[in-house]
């Protein structure tokens, strides 16, 4: 076997920043809920989040496999600076999807860019197009509705067995059961998005030479993934937590509770099957669910619109990227070095524009504060809530949800 070379050390580092910021991208699919309704203070769920996204590296290999054998042939002539250039596709959507506080996929992103770059540098018969859609594709769909779904019925029976209780009474049960929930969803996180980052530096050793066609990803790689996605979970992607926990819809306790619940399910029963799918989709997909599983609940459907827009545009875009830097790296050692440095411009020009409306830990719960750069303030149920609403309406009591002012003047207008 051949030593690292410069080249494959600049991959393994890449990759690693990668999974710095699915770290940070994705620290809200496990904490958004638990933050949103006061389970835990901001600064003591990411930390909680990021020691059990550490020891979730460790559980299983499957998904790492699928990355590092499965959507690319490993054998097809794939070289280091196609994954170097695959993985900086990869990392500028997840920035610019973090500046607009979308939560798109980051298991998407690093998809897309391997497979733009790959064909771009290899051709179409170096991608294994039946395992990207039984391992990516269908379950990228399938993920999330079966996570809404299961979210919507736990739900809907944890209303009705509260039906009648005080509604702060068990709003205390919940908020620990959501502790426990958002632990469960941060251990499968690192299960499955850890291996990912595992499966690519396996790859780019295979391509070099270091270690064997098909061989399990090295402990030092397990260990650095590991702590290079803890890193990015404990400093928090605060814009999208906001968008999931306030933005999408009001979420109780106990839709809370439901919701982590069902995604943490999914997840681990993937992860166990070498499902490489989205945490992302399935924890919104949860939330939606568990928005429209609570009478009078309100999902703002076009902030859930623009985040399904993203989900589509991740893989394409993130592919056009990664194509147009595997172009670049493919003239030589200039063009990895362009690449690297175009790379860094375009991420620090992202981190320049947050800065022009930062989002932390003190203001994430701040319902008057915008998602992402340009987005508007929350807006009020849509026609789809409207209506489904005027079939359930709220219940009677302590668990009807409080009208708001925007909601009740329409309703005002129309009896007048």
């Amino acid at each position: 076997m051949e030593h690292i070379t410069l080249l494959i050390g600049i991959v393994i580092v890449t990759a690693l920043v990668f999974d710095f910021t699915n770290g940070f991208h994705d620290t809200a699919n496990a904490m958004a809920t638990t933050i949103s309704t006061g389970a835990l203070k901001p600064k003591v769920a990411v930390a909680m989040s990021a020691v059990l996204n550490l020891v979730g590296a460790f559980l299983s290999v499957e998904v790492a496999k699928t990355i590092s054998g499965g959507i690319i042939d490993e054998t097809a002539g794939v070289r280091p600076e196609v994954i170097f250039a695959g993985l900086v596709g990869a990392i500028v959507w997840n920035l610019l999807t973090w500046l607009a506080g979308l939560p798109s996929s980051s298991s998407h992103a690093l998809f897309g860019g391997l497979i733009g770059a790959t064909v771009v540098a290899v051709g179409f018969d170096a991608v294994n197009a039946d395992k990207v859609v039984m391992k990516v594709l269908i379950p990228a769909v399938a993920a999330p509705l079966v996570a809404g779904l299961a979210a919507w019925c736990a739900t809907r029976l944890t209303y009705r067995l509260a039906r009648g209780r005080d509604e702060q009474e068990t709003a205390k049960g919940y908020r620990a059961g959501q502790i426990a929930s958002a632990a469960l969803v941060s251990l499968a996180h690192g299960t499955n998005d850890a291996q990912k980052t595992m499966g690519v530096i396996t790859l780019a050793l295979v391509t070099g030479g270091v270690v064997a066609p098909h061989s399990d990803p090295p402990m030092w790689v397990i260990v650095s993934a590991g702590l290079a996605i803890a890193l990015g979970t404990y400093l928090g992607g605060w814009r999208i937590i906001q968008t999931l926990g306030k933005g999408l819809t009001d979420i109780k306790p106990a839709q809370g509770f439901a919701a982590q619940t069902g995604a943490a399910t999914v997840i681990l029963a993937s992860s166990h099957i070498g499902f490489a799918l989205s945490t992302t989709q399935v924890c919104s997909g949860s939330i939606m669910g568990a928005g429209l599983g609570r009478k009078g609940g309100v999902v703002r459907w076009s902030t859930a619109g623009r985040m399904v827009v993203a989900w589509g545009l991740t893989l394409p875009a993130a592919g056009l990227v990664a194509g147009g830097a595997a172009l670049l790296a493919d003239q030589g050692d200039w063009g990895v070095a362009a690449v690297a440095v175009l790379g860094l411009a375009v991420s620090g020009a992202i981190w320049l524009a947050s800065r022009r409306k930062p989002v932390t830990h003190d203001n994430v719960n701040d319902l008057n504060q915008p998602q992402g750069v340009d987005a508007a303030p929350v807006e009020p149920a849509g026609v789809i809530t409207a209506a489904l609403q005027a079939v359930a309406p709220p219940p009677a009591g302590p668990l009807a949800a409080p009208a708001t002012a925007s909601s009740a003047a329409p309703a005002a207008a129309a009896t007048s």
